[in-house]
């Protein structure tokens, strides 16, 4: 397992978050991969997604896999 530095990381939230923003899921690209946090807790745990699983998850949430 290896760690990489966030700070400096430009995260981003989906423009089709709520105004409030704070029920959200926050992306910054770190070379290849993206990370995503949970923007309530900016400070907390990190996911890192390699970019086929990243690209996979993307399409899954375009085609409506994940609506409810």
């Amino acid at each position: 397992m290896s760690f990489v530095s966030l700070s400096g990381v430009t995260w981003r939230k989906s423009s089709r978050s709520q105004p409030a923003g704070t029920d959200c899921v926050e992306v910054a690209a770190v070379g290849p991969v993206r990370a995503l946090r949970d923007s309530k807790n900016p400070h907390g745990d990190v996911i890192a997604v390699r970019p086929d699983v990243w690209r996979g998850l993307l399409h899954d949430i375009k085609s409506g896999a994940y609506d409810l």
